[in-house]
């Protein structure tokens, strides 16, 4: 029959019941949306036995149903709600005790597609799966807050008076060096020279770090060591004199010939340093250092930031007093015999020896082979695992206070995987219990996935899904400017897929308070990876580190470090302008009265935008475009949402931004909050108007932009 024929005939309602039964729907994969903030899980951090709020989020009327699957349960969500843009479902799960892992199953007519934790996927890809640790909570206040990492040599010298001084005694092979101009590069053997940064002159310069806005000040090494990096602890139970206070101040330094020679015993050369020996096993300099470290957390706190120490506990030092390869202990009063001296010593098991020879016996394990770290042996000694665990709990308790740990090393503790992770059980237990609010962060390289269930570390220094990702991106440089790949700048599905991926590693919990950094002691200053140059100071030198570098880069990193999920953490000097090629050179002294104060100033605006918008701190991220050195990303909640559009090639881009992605739809306004340039930043504001859930943006060459929503329709 002729259709047209037979459709003239027909009624209205029968018309429009055939166009009803023909209207094809066009799915929308990009409406889908789920996460683990409590948006969209809630609790989101639940105790074991909770039932759990689990939520997802589609186009409206765009899908038939959505299914969530976990273990072995398949269940049909129940569209609860709607807005102009969405519908939300919502279905629960009882937990237990254990680990659920879950994924949502979506049905558009014909199609079939599945939602896990890096987006739309056809088809279940388990290692994907949202999962859910039972007990697995994080510190609140440490969630999207502002850690500040200080190396305290090098950061300011507040008392002179407890300077290390040039000859005070041998390491490895020679005479420390105090060096008397705060703006000498360091040496490329510099881990005996001392700048004379201390405790007092972080104290002097907390004004400062609170005007800046920090939250938490993460020191490096603070205990008693030779060096000046003190990953080669000498005491764990006391803060170096040299950096504390030294109330006792006895003895002599090591004493040279006319040809410049040190006049000593090469086999046991600091026998012979008398000063070094009572400014650090004297108690009275001891506890005296104790006490101004206590002085300096409680002022630390009432200005309302935190501290956070670093922990050694893999390996300790060749000073240290349980191995005492230097013989600093050997004969003062009040220590008992090192490891080292004899084989009757109480710590003889902390270390493993491959001879049987004493006294006097250099055979014992080292990390990687450096007898100046050796490698300590929980498995063979009780003791010293029951002393490690006094010590965790020592300094996140009263009267020191502290609010966390970094953990040096982390997954090279122990001789097998599996005694790691009892020890981190174990340490996790004793840190939370003295101090419930005290954080865990680890240092690690690759799947943090094993440490981080609940039981052991609360997150990681974030290397993979943020760090790594993002020097490629901005710079095309290796973090430790050992490499450079051209393909990577402006790449952003390189960029967007190695977050993504990275970041699935991560409860939300975890990734909200993991420590978000551009450059730290390890690598090179990320000012200069912009230089994109191969280089350290030994090829080089250390002025290649100051030339050809992009500030309008730098700040473009800054901007991302400040909106992305995590916590932004600034490397000492960063803010200031400070570069250099990786260690030792990235450990320049904090250039005080050559400061860059508008990089300053550019860091205390990003961080007042930071702390204004609880959105940017712990909401939800979405990757909204990504093309040829253009991108832009969004946070949002459920109140507010944010705009990050990044633009680093040398032109003027056009991009339109889908708004509607993030809740937002109608004839709402957004504004600018901030804009970078090739020049400089501004913070004049910029209105933007919604169009049909899109927003139309010119990014200037090298420029990134934080957009703000003013009247949010949904």
């Amino acid at each position: 029959m002729d259709i047209d024929v037979k459709f003239s005939r027909m009624s209205k309602a029968m018309k429009t019941q055939l166009y009803i039964d023909n209207l094809t729907t066009i799915f929308n994969p990009q409406a889908l949306f789920s996460d683990g903030t409590p948006a969209y899980r809630s609790p989101s951090e639940p105790h074991a036995n909770d039932l759990v709020k689990i939520r997802f989020r589609s186009g409206r009327e765009n899908i038939d149903a959505v299914y969530l699957v976990y273990d072995d349960n398949r269940v049909e969500m129940e569209k609860v709600s709607n807005d102009r843009i969405f519908d939300y479902y919502e279905e629960y799960i009882q937990l237990g005790t254990e680990k659920v892992e879950y994924y949502f199953e979506v049905h558009s007519g014909h199609l079939t597609c599945y939602y896990n934790s890096v987006g739309v996927c056809s088809g279940v890809e388990p290692y994907y799966n949202f999962f859910i640790t039972p007990d697995y909570t994080t510190p609140d206040w440490a969630k999207g807050a502002i850690f500040y990492q200080i190396y305290v040599d090098r950061f300011y010298n507040g008392d002179p008076s407890n300077d290390v001084e040039t000859d005070e005694y041998m390491y490895i092979g020679e005479g420390t060096k105090k060096v008397d101009d705060w703006n000498k590069y360091p040496a490329a053997m510099g881990v005996r020279e001392f700048y004379g940064g201390d405790i007092a002159g972080v104290m002097q310069k907390l004004d400062y770090l609170q005007d800046l806005g920090v939250d938490a000040i993460y020191l490096n090494p603070v205990f008693v060591s030779p060096s000046n990096h003190k990953y080669d602890i000498q005491d764990y139970d006391y803060i170096d004199p040299h950096i504390g206070r030294i109330v006792k101040d006895e003895g002599e330094v090591l004493h040279r010939d006319q040809n410049g020679n040190l006049q000593c015993d090469y086999e046991h050369p600091n026998k012979s340093a008398t000063k070094y020996i009572c400014r650090v096993t004297d108690k009275e300099n001891l506890e005296a250092s104790n006490q101004l470290f206590i002085e300096f957390v409680e002022e630390v706190h009432r200005r309302g930031m935190k501290v956070i120490l670093d922990g050694v506990f893999n390996h300790c030092g060749s000073f240290n007093k349980w191995l005492d390869r230097e013989c600093i202990y050997e004969n003062e009063e009040g220590y008992a015999k090192g490891a080292f001296i004899s084989d009757d010593s109480p710590y003889r098991t902390f270390f493993k020896f491959n001879e049987e020879r004493w006294p006097y016996n250099p055979h014992y394990d080292g990390w990687w082979g450096h007898d100046t770290l050796p490698k300590l042996n929980y498995e063979e000694s009780p003791v010293l695992f029951d002393y490690i665990m006094r010590i965790a709990r020592k300094w996140v308790s009263p009267p020191y206070n502290v609010d966390g740990w970094r953990l040096d090393v982390a997954a090279d503790l122990g001789h097998s995987a599996e005694y790691n992770h009892y020890f981190w059980r174990e340490f996790r237990r004793n840190v939370k219990e003295a101090n419930p609010n005290a954080i865990i962060l680890a240092e690690h390289y690759g799947d943090p996935t094993a440490w981080m269930r609940g039981d052991q570390w609360d997150t990681v220094m974030n290397y993979d899904a943020f760090m790594e990702p993002i020097t490629w991106f901005l710079t095309g440089v290796e973090k430790h400017s050992d490499e450079y790949r051209g393909d990577m700048i402006g790449n952003a599905d390189a960029f967007f897929g190695s977050m993504r991926n990275y970041m699935t590693r991560f409860n939300t919990q975890s990734l909200q308070v993991a420590m978000n950094e551009l450059s730290n002691h390890d690598h090179s200053r990320f000012l200069t990876r912009t230089n994109r140059k191969v280089g350290r100071t030994a090829s080089l030198g250390p002025d290649a580190a100051n030339e050809g570098v992009d500030k309008a880069i730098f700040r473009i990193a800054v901007m991302i470090q400040m909106t992305w999920p995590g916590a932004p953490t600034i490397y000492y000097g960063d803010e200031a302008g400070l570069c250099g090629w990786t260690d030792p050179d990235n450990r320049r002294a904090y250039p005080w009265g050559h400061e860059d104060h508008e990089l300053i100033d550019y860091h205390k605006a990003l961080i007042r935008i930071h702390k204004s918008y609880e959105v940017i701190r712990t909401g939800s991220i979405l990757f909204l475009n990504g093309y040829n050195s253009l991108i832009s990303y969004g946070r949002f909640n459920e109140r507010e949402c944010v705009v990050i559009a990044i633009n680093i090639s040398e032109e003027e881009r056009k991009m339109d931004i889908p708004v509607w992605r993030l809740g937002i739809n109608g004839q709402s306004r957004m504004a600018c909050l901030m804009i970078t340039n090739r020049d400089g930043y501004s913070d004049e504001a910029r209105v933007y108007v919604v169009d049909n859930g899109t927003i139309h943006v010119t990014c200037p060459p090298m420029s990134g932009m934080i957009i703000k929503d003013i009247e949010r329709k949904i």
